[in-house]
Formats: C-alpha cells, structure tokens, sequence
C-alpha cells in the first residue's frame, strides 16, 4: 500500500483551517489539471499530509475523528477552488464516514478496514455511482472465493486508490441473482486502470474506468450480500450520508463562481439589469445552500429508511438544480469575461454540470417520491 508519512491528526485542532490551506494549494493547480486533462496526483498527497485521508475515522480506531458537518464544510470549502479536489475526496470520505457510522450505530464490524485507513493512509474508491442497486460485473464461484469480471465506470481518484470498493452480481444456485460487496486492492493481479476520462467537466477526478479480470476475491473478503436490484438497508445508509457530502462539492464549485462573478461585477457601472441578475444569482445559491444544510442536518439527526432517503435524493435534485443555475447566472453577472478561461467561471460552470449524473437522477427520484408518497412498494 502506499508509503506516505505518519498522519498528523494529533495536531490538527482546528479542522476548517486545515481546509482552508488545502483549499489555498489546490487552488494555484486547479486550472492546470483542467487545462491538461491530469489527475490530481499532488492534491491527493497534500490531503494524505495533512490528515484528511483519516480525518473521518473515529479517533478510538486511529483516526481524527472529525464531525460529519465539518467534514461537509470542508470539501465545500475546497469546491469553491477546485472542484475536481473536492469531488474526488468526497468519494473517500463518504466511503469512510459511512463505515464509521455503521461502526458507532450498528456495531457493523468495519473496525478492521477504519483501522487501515488511519494506519496505512489508505485512500478508497468507490464504484457505487456505476453500480448502485443492480451493481454490475459477474461473480463466479470459485475454491476458497470468487472470480469478478467487471469494468467499472467514474472510479473518481483512482490513480491514487489504494482499494476500490465495489460489487458484483452473483448467480446463487438458490438465492437467485445476488450482489457480492467486497473491496479489492489496485495493486491486485487482473485490476487495471483504463485511460477513459476526458470529459467535459471534473477533469481532474482521474474517474476512469477500472477493469477487473479474473480477479480473485476470498470468501473472506466478500463484506456483504444482498439481492439484486432492491432497495437493500445498506443502501438507505448510504444514501443517508454520501450525497451531502459529495454535493458539497457541488455548493462549493457555485460558491465559487458566484464569488467570481460578484468580484468582477462590483467593478461595472450600476445599471438595474447587472443588479437584477445578481439578485437572481444570490437566490440561487441560497436555494442550493439551504437544500444542502437540509441534507446535513437529515445525515446528522435521522436514522436509514425510506424517508430518510427520500429527504436526501429531494434535497439532492433541488441542491444540483440550484447550484447550476448559480453557475450559469455567474456567467451572467461578470458578462463576456467570464467566457475567458483565465476568470474561473467558465471551468465552475463545466465541472457543476456533473451534479446531474449521480443517483437518483430525475426520473428515478420521482418514481420513488411517488411510491412512498402513495403507500406503494417503493422496490415496485
């Protein structure tokens, strides 16, 4: 696993202002990574060096035991200089912070992977955004384990991933269809990484595709089963705590362009339409921020269920929506310099489009919105 130095989490009293300095150094490359289509290589170390890699680890297991909202305003707080920083963490932290909560609330046994995580600095990659409830790939039974064959899709960080946490589906004599949930070291034999990723926004996540072929996975290491396609309880808690958290990001990236474009603005004559649209700007963001404070305080407060999920994935749409149309009126209000890439707010209004493209996406939501609304099976 990777050499990296010792966590530093002992020193680190003052989280916000660990944020802040992350922010600052991803800042001065953001441009770079986007202009050149590169991963964040440096980003990832600066995260590993200051203690964020383990920061969502209880502190009884190793870790910094950072709380779940300072964790959101930090990666919120990264977004508004470089979105494809603060995009890729989340994915890890979401990672980590559900296993701890499993740890705290269900006495699920994630100990030994949290332990990892502080010790090791361990950075984990997700695979759920390209699986979610069916998952994909095929499972074969083998002595001792499994066989996975799989090409898993927006793998964010993965260069620098250490474990990618990830599902694949199974043909059980007896149970049918059903979803194995294991983790899986790059450094495996049969796992590559695939030089996929030129996109139009985020461009620095490195959410290329990673292949897996004739992989071994011990009965050992198989975390979970569940059939496949149903709303599984796992799901519940996962949608509970990883959407405020990777649409912090979001938030932070339409901070930023709103920042920008206020800053350029104040600079123009007054005329009404300049102040029209900047009132039209600032309630926009206003709506994705109070939508995003609703999804924290639901993660903080509620417990995993089906209305639970269904507070969250609402305040995901309207949290999404009201953050790109932040962006795109940034546009607006610091008029045709906005278009020069040197101003921010065009690279802003790129990376925030990603906020459509994670589950529940519109149909999907509504679907389960009106099922539970109308006392039906939300699994249909």
């Amino acid at each position: 696993m990777s050499a990296t130095p010792a966590l530093k989490t002992e020193t680190l009293c003052d989280w916000m202002s660990t944020g802040a300095e992350i922010a600052a150094f991803v800042g001065q490359r953001a441009a770079n990574h986007d202009s050149d289509e590169s991963f964040i290589a440096e980003n990832y170390a600066k995260l590993r060096e200051t203690g964020m890699i383990a920061a969502a680890v209880p502190t009884e297991l190793g870790g910094g035991g950072i709380d779940y909202r300072t964790l959101c305003n930090i990666i919120r707080q990264i977004g508004t200089q470089c979105g494809s920083t603060a995009l890729a963490f989340s994915m890890h932290a979401h990672l980590v912070a559900t296993a701890a909560w499993r740890w705290k609330h269900q006495k699920a046994p994630t100990d030994g992977l949290l332990r990892r995580v502080a010790a090791e600095n361990l950075v984990l990659v997700s695979s759920g955004g390209s699986d979610w409830l069916k998952s994909a790939g095929t499972a074969t039974k083998v002595d001792g384990g499994f066989r996975i064959d799989a090409r898993k899709i927006f793998s964010s960080g993965c260069p620098a991933g250490d474990l990618l946490m990830t599902s694949a589906v199974y043909d059980d004599p007896e149970a049918g269809a059903t979803v194995l949930h294991f983790g899986v070291p790059f450094k495996a034999e049969g796992v590559s990484i695939l030089d996929t990723w030129h996109v139009m926004g985020m461009r620095g996540t490195g959410s290329n595709d990673v292949e897996m072929k004739s992989v071994f996975v011990p009965d050992a290491a198989i975390s979970g089963r569940r059939p496949q396609g149903t709303w599984h309880p796992l799901f519940h808690t996962i949608s509970m705590l990883a959407f405020p958290l990777i649409y912090a990001a979001y938030v932070g990236v339409a901070e930023g362009a709103r920042d920008a474009a206020l800053a350029m603005a104040r600079s123009k004559p007054e005329n009404a339409g300049l102040i029209s649209l900047a009132g039209e700007m600032q309630t926009a963001f206003w709506t994705a921020e109070t939508a995003h404070a609703a999804m924290i305080a639901t993660a903080e407060t509620a417990m995993p269920g089906a209305e639970t999920t269904n507070a969250v994935m609402t305040g995901r749409t309207v949290t999404g929506q009201a953050a790109i149309r932040t962006a795109e009126l940034a546009l607006e209000v610091a008029g045709g310099a906005a278009f020069y890439k040197k101003a921010g707010i065009e690279r802003a209004f790129r990376d925030v489009q990603a906020a459509r493209f994670h589950p529940l996406q519109g149909p999907a939501l509504r679907d389960f919105s009106g099922r539970l609304a109308l006392g039906l099976d939300i699994d249909g």
